[in-house]
């Protein structure tokens, strides 16, 4: 039987997910061995005609090319598997949602009637279904490697959803939050990395991006408590993950049923923080 084809796509984004893959070097010799790399512009400048069995995308929708090769990158693909954070909520690029793009491109280019490009910075599940998503900025290549090797064996992948919390507390680490005041996104930030940030005393910078209905009306106040700005709370959140719904400038602002959230005031009442980090082991 011929072996399953593979094809790696880029959309707008730094190539860092597709460099993730190539970093799997041994475990990427012995997938070699059981699928056919059709596409992998970053790997090789060999092309095989779809349709693909499996075709991993990297990078946003920015463009009005871009959106019209995710349809065809689609419809080619049996499975579609979203890498990163550009391609599974907008990438950084999206800060430009909140802005004028016309404004931009008129400071930057001196013919920026030449330049095609979007107002927006999207996911790739905004334009077609998607059958999975890797988050990350870059992703995780243990993730990757489990996700290939699930597909292929017909098995369910075996993709952590909860926070990285959770992971801290495999790892042994002592809270940043508690421990040492370091304002961290470790709460409402879907594990993936193994914590790599808040190991070495930093607070998590939310590069896997939100877990399913992250509690950031709590969080925030407990960041403002320690120090933030409203202004640091506004920029820490403005990065790899600025236009996922779970981190919207929205959702930090109100609880669940609509009502404004805690002032700092409240949570320093209430007793201690409301976002679930832990006690500090002795």
């Amino acid at each position: 039987m011929p072996r399953p084809k593979l094809a790696v796509w880029k959309r707008a984004c730094c190539d860092g997910c597709q460099l993730t893959l190539l970093d799997c070097q041994d475990e990427l010799l012995a997938m070699a061995a059981e699928i056919d790399i059709a596409h992998f512009a970053e790997a090789s400048s060999a092309e095989a005609a779809g349709p693909y069995d499996i075709s991993l995308v990297e990078g946003s929708v920015s463009t009005p090319q871009d959106a019209e090769r995710i349809q065809r990158i689609r419809d080619q693909s049996q499975t579609l598997i979203t890498i990163g954070a550009c391609a599974t909520a907008g990438g950084i690029q999206a800060l430009r949602n909140f802005a004028d793009v016309a404004e931009f491109t008129a400071a930057v280019y001196a013919r920026p009637e030449y330049v095609r490009t979007l107002a927006t910075s999207t996911a790739i599940a905004d334009h077609v279904p998607v059958d999975f998503e890797l988050r990350g900025c870059p992703i995780d290549r243990r993730q990757l490697v489990e996700l290939i090797s699930a597909l292929l064996a017909g098995r369910k992948p075996h993709i952590p959803a909860h926070s990285v919390c959770y992971e801290c507390k495999q790892r042994g680490n002592t809270c940043v939050m508690v421990a040492h005041g370091t304002p961290c996104l470790g709460p409402v930030t879907q594990a993936g990395c193994g914590a790599i940030c808040p190991s070495f005393s930093r607070g998590c910078y939310g590069c896997f991006g939100p877990v399913a209905a992250p509690n950031t009306a709590s969080l925030v106040p407990q960041l403002l408590q320690l120090g933030m700005t409203s202004d640091g709370v506004e920029r820490v959140f403005s990065t790899f993950n600025v236009a996922a719904t779970g981190f919207s400038a929205a959702s930090r602002g109100h609880r669940a049923d609509g009502e404004p959230a805690a002032s700092p005031e409240d949570a320093a009442d209430s007793g201690g923080p409301a976002c679930g980090t832990h006690r500090p082991r002795m």
